[in-house]
Parts: C-alpha cells; sequence; structure tokens
C-alpha cells in the first residue's frame, strides 16, 4: 500500500505508517444504505457472543461474519475461519455491496476481500488492545467502517508495549491497516452512548474486511 494509491483514492489522513483514516467515508445516506443490507444478513447469520480459547471467557462484543470466510473463536478449537457458520451450518451471506466498494476504493489491494466480520458494540463493550494475525495474507489489508455510536479507537505499534494514541472513530468512518501498521497493535476503548442516531437501538457496527488466504 502506497500513500500515493490511497490519495487518489479517497482524501483523509495518515496516522502512522501504514494506517490511513478517512473521516466521513460514508455519508448519512450511505450508512443508513449499509445498514439494512447488514440487517438482512444477520437475519441469515444472527449475531453470536464468541468465546475466548482455552478460558471460554465470552467476548463484550457480539460477531457475526459475511463473505466467503468467517472469523470465528472458542474455547476448543480457539481463533480461526470458518466456510461455514458454526451456529447454523450455512455458508455465511455475501457481504455488502457497500462494503466490498470500500475495500476497492481504500484497500489498494488487486484481489477481492474474502471475509467481513462483523462486531456490535453494546454501551458497554470494548475490545483489548490486538492484532489482527490469523489470516495468511498479511499483505493484503484490513478495511474497518463504522456505524452508529462513536467510539475511542486506540492504535499503536507491532509491540504490544509500543506507546499507544487514541481517536474517535464516527460513524461512517474508515480504517485502513496496511503496510507498516497491518500487525498494528489495536483497539476500542469504550463508545460514547447516543453520540449518533443511525441505530434505533443504540451502539456500534464494525465492520472490517480482509483477505485470508
Amino acid at each position: 500500500m502506497t500513500a500515493d494509491a490511497l490519495l487518489r483514492a479517497q482524501p483523509g489522513l495518515f496516522l502512522q505508517p501504514g494506517l490511513f483514516y478517512v473521516p466521513d467515508y460514508l455519508d448519512r445516506a450511505a450508512q443508513e444504505a449499509l445498514l439494512a443490507d447488514l440487517r438482512a444478513c444477520l437475519a441469515d447469520a444472527p449475531l453470536y457472543t464468541a468465546h475466548m480459547p482455552k478460558s471460554g471467557l465470552p467476548l463484550s462484543v457480539q460477531m457475526s461474519n459475511c463473505g466467503e470466510l468467517g472469523w470465528f473463536t472458542d474455547r476448543d478449537k480457539g481463533y480461526r475461519y470458518e466456510a461455514l457458520n458454526p451456529q447454523t451450518g450455512r455458508p455465511w451471506p455475501p457481504i455488502p455491496a457497500l462494503a466490498e466498494k470500500a475495500w476497492w476504493d481504500l484497500g489498494d489491494d488487486p484481489q477481492a476481500p474474502q471475509a467481513c466480520l462483523v462486531n456490535y458494540y453494546g454501551p458497554s463493550a470494548k475490545m483489548g488492545l490486538h492484532q489482527d494475525r490469523d489470516e495468511n495474507a498479511l499483505n493484503a489489508p484490513v478495511v474497518s467502517l463504522s456505524l452508529g455510536d462513536t467510539c475511542l479507537f486506540r492504535f499503536g505499534g507491532r509491540n504490544r508495549r509500543d506507546p499507544t494514541r487514541t481517536i474517535k472513530l464516527n460513524s461512517g468512518d474508515a480504517i485502513v491497516l496496511g503496510g507498516e501498521a497491518r500487525l498494528a497493535f489495536h483497539g476500542v476503548d469504550r463508545l460514547l452512548p447516543g453520540s449518533s442516531t443511525l441505530l434505533p437501538e443504540g451502539g456500534r457496527f464494525n465492520l472490517t474486511l480482509r483477505r485470508v488466504r
């Protein structure tokens, strides 16, 4: 991923090498359209509570997936990608067109995304610092879209102890982790409940598109 390629595709800001931030990538109409498509996906592949390997502790976010492959975790088999939804035994629904468009607009990758992880954050949900490293295709970026309440997004370097910074991600914002930032530690400290009117139930959806293989 190059700065020139990304800046030609969409105005934005490099927060650090490889970490590209695009505020207001989706306008309100696009957010509403993507949310409608996402809800159709979730009717076929409902949100579920994932569990940590070994400990079996539940994650505070609820999850689902779209695409050829879906990210999954449980006590027995740990972090992995599955072609079939372990909850239903069916293939995951296709990635919504507006989400896939973000991949082509921002990802600077010649191949289509294979997975779109959907995380739903309720008012008290958060995500600890982690790396997205369960994919073989680490040369491909991760493209992330926010829908709903604003969150405090924390990011750092490739080592857990590297210094971190925090920004607010609003509904419609996009983040790309590629190049030097593909394995950057990142997470969500907390939500700002009531900061968006997009979701009647409140909370935040985060969609992250990836290549796996």
